[in-house]
């Protein structure tokens, strides 16, 4: 397992933390990826967001919990403070992203693992600032900006 991780952009804080030892990842690369695209969306500073990484299992049990689903799946967005504390002093709790590398590998359709990672981080952070995809122009909405954050940070 790799050593925590922390990434900080204009005051947006990611702690990235690896609990598998499925897959190898980039702790730094990750929250650095989450930190720029938390920015570019609009999070204002101070505040703070948890990437982690987990086996099959764990993110299968919350998943459970959580969403009443079963079995395992590729990541989880727990959003926390919508708009940030009152209190500016304090920073605002964006949320967790939990991701699960084994099963990005399984999902990949033919894309590197590392690509599927990315879109899997672009996707959570999302997630955390209120995208969804339940409905086809949301799901519209949320792909163009995965591809534009991608673009930006990830294979520019």
């Amino acid at each position: 397992m790799s050593p925590d991780a922390v990434h900080v952009v204009n005051g947006i804080t990611v702690e990235a933390i690896d609990n598998q030892a499925d897959e190898v990842v980039q702790l730094d690369r990750w929250a650095a990826l989450a930190a720029a695209a938390l920015d570019t969306e609009g999070v204002t500073a101070p505040a703070e967001c948890n990437l982690l990484f987990v086996d099959a299992d764990t993110i299968a049990a919350l998943k459970a919990e959580h969403l009443g689903g079963d079995g395992p799946t590729d990541v989880l967005a727990f959003p926390i403070d919508d708009a940030g504390p009152v209190d500016t002093d304090m920073p605002r709790l964006v949320g967790d992203i939990v991701i699960c590398p084994s099963v990005a590998r399984r999902n990949r359709e033919g894309r590197a693992l590392d690509d599927e990672l990315a879109l899997l981080v672009v996707h959570g952070v999302l997630h955390l600032l209120g995208h969804d995809h339940a409905e086809p122009d949301e799901t519209h909405r949320m792909k163009e900006r995965e591809q534009v954050l991608l673009g930006t940070f990830h294979r520019p």
